[in-house]
């Protein structure tokens, strides 16, 4: 683990030294901050799919959720005189808690489902979740408007975000590792092995699902905060 976090370390040092000796192009300083974007939603992803063997198509989901409700929050504090940093902070706190109570009112019900209808359930849930939003009007202003995008933006925004964006990778990874080792990971992969034994010795088995289930939602709630938050003026 350790030399993981000395890699991507690493890599981030070098970007910024290209970066400040002008040997990085435009086009590539913005891709960064979505390739940790990617990155963190990917981490997520595999405590659902890796680590607890459900096939969860809806992530893009959760992401469209962080990303929306972490826009519409900064939008709204914009004039409020909040400190920018800490307004930034929020919105990525708001954006991972909604996420997560999405991914809670979802995975009570879905998971009962397992492989195929899995599957489908979730990805019927994020083909919903992505057009009731884009259509939703908040005081007649669209999704495109409450996250102000601006493609002449995203260039500034993401060196300004690299290493916000470094650090959210950094804690995702802590925070998967420390629960794959935890007895709760131990749990997810013994239902994930074989849930008819797992139960059999005791586990609650929609209890543990549950916790990954969410645990993976909240950190693309917050990927989609940071990607929302990238890609517009707020």
């Amino acid at each position: 683990m350790l030399i993981t976090y000395a890699m991507v370390i690493a890599v981030f040092i070098i970007v910024e030294i290209m970066i400040s000796t002008g040997m990085m192009s435009s086009l590539m300083q913005g891709l960064l901050v979505p390739l940790c974007i990617y990155s963190i939603v990917a981490i997520g992803l595999n405590l659902c799919v890796g680590y607890l063997g459900e096939l969860s198509l809806g992530h893009a989901g959760f992401m469209c959720v962080g990303a929306f409700s972490s826009a519409v929050f900064s939008k709204c504090m914009m004039t409020s005189g909040m400190n920018e940093t800490l307004r930034f902070i929020l919105a990525l706190l708001i954006g991972t808690v909604v996420a997560a109570v999405f991914g809670w009112l979802i995975g009570i019900p879905v998971l009962r489902l397992r492989g195929d209808y899995l599957a489908i359930v979730t990805l019927a849930f994020g083909e919903i979740i992505k057009n009731v939003l884009t259509n939703l009007n908040i005081k007649g202003t669209p999704l495109q408007g409450a996250l102000g995008i601006d493609t002449s933006s995203i260039r500034r925004n993401s060196k300004d975000l690299l290493p916000y964006a470094i650090l959210l990778v950094l804690l995702t990874m802590l925070v998967i590792m420390n629960f794959k080792r935890s007895k709760h990971g131990r749990a997810i992969m013994a239902i994930r092995d074989n849930h008819i034994a797992a139960q059999a010795i005791g586990l609650n088995l929609t209890k543990y699902k549950l916790m990954a289930f969410v645990t993976s939602a909240a950190l693309a709630g917050a990927a989609g905060a940071l990607y929302g938050l990238n890609f517009s003026n707020l």
